[in-house]
């Protein structure tokens, strides 16, 4: 197994469910009883994640005249939901955390119907010659999704509900744990593709950038402008700029299988963990 391998289906997948855990240790059922009851939150979190993030994605590919297999590369980012990682960064920008897994969850199953279709348009407007039937492993892609959000979330609620005192006590050792974990994740996958990355930079390095800022930037203005609170604001403007590159790799390797396509996901990926780690540390030192 490569060193590639190693982090991507052995130490990230793991790091994460950990993060999970400490998360859901944090969390009661009315965190999302709450949320249900308003739902506006839900309804405009979604909106800049499924509808606007593709739109700004097929709008920047064009205005930067991008080669076919980095535009669709592009979009198989921006179709992509987001990820556990928004949950962590959420929660040490002391976001609402339980609105941002629940936007993961929701925009997870739902892009799973929405992806075949704007990869499918995207290949052909941008005319690649790449000849594959797009169908996304709906059952593993679940089963990814529950593995390492929704099992360890659960199981930490249930210590938060039987153990409070000891979930408590818990709670800012694992809101370090989590962080000092991101960065070694981090530093992990830029020496794993560090050769790859740096040709990446200088083709699709200023329009990630831009993909990244502009649509966390629409995430949060779009919450301020319906009056959301700053809890809430803060988890849309994440789960807007923080995708799920671990799916959009699978989809350009193996299902497109189509390495080049995943040059801009993973120099994305640089950008929202530099842009991620700066929210982190402007709202993780500020007082709740």
């Amino acid at each position: 197994m490569t060193a590639t391998e190693l982090i991507s289906k052995v130490f990230l997948p793991i790091s994460l469910a950990i993060i999970m855990l400490g998360m859901g240790m944090t969390l009661i059922p009315d965190d999302f009883k709450r949320i249900f009851k308003y739902p506006k939150a839900i309804f405009i979190g979604l909106t800049n994640q499924l509808i606007l993030l593709p739109i700004v994605g097929f709008l920047l590919a064009i205005a930067f005249d991008l080669n076919p297999i980095m535009a669709v590369g592009l979009m198989i980012l921006a179709s992509c939901p987001g990820g556990p990682t928004s949950n962590l960064i959420t929660q040490v920008c002391k976001g609402n955390i339980a609105l941002s897994v629940t936007l993961t969850a929701f925009a997870s199953f739902i892009s799973i119907l929405l992806i075949p279709f704007i990869i499918s348009y995207a290949l052909h407007y941008f005319g690649t010659n790449t000849a594959a039937t797009i169908a996304l492993p709906i059952l593993d892609t679940i089963l990814q999704i529950m593995v390492i959000t929704v099992i360890p979330i659960s199981v930490g609620m249930l210590i938060r509900n039987y153990k409070a005192s000891f979930a408590k006590r818990m709670e800012k050792p694992m809101r370090t744990a989590s962080t000092v974990i991101f960065i070694l994740v981090f530093m992990a996958v830029l020496v794993a593709n560090k050769n790859m990355l740096v040709a990446g930079m200088k083709e699709a390095g200023l329009v990630t950038l831009l993909l990244n800022i502009i649509t966390m930037a629409l995430g949060y203005c779009t919450a301020k402008l319906f009056k959301l609170d700053i809890k809430s604001s803060i988890s849309i403007m994440i789960e807007s700029g923080i995708q799920n590159g671990t799916l959009a790799l699978v989809i350009a390797a193996s299902i497109l299988n189509n390495v080049e396509m995943g040059i801009p996901i993973g120099v994305y990926a640089i950008w929202m963990f530099i842009t991620g780690g700066i929210l982190m540390w402007y709202f993780g030192r500020k007082k709740s």
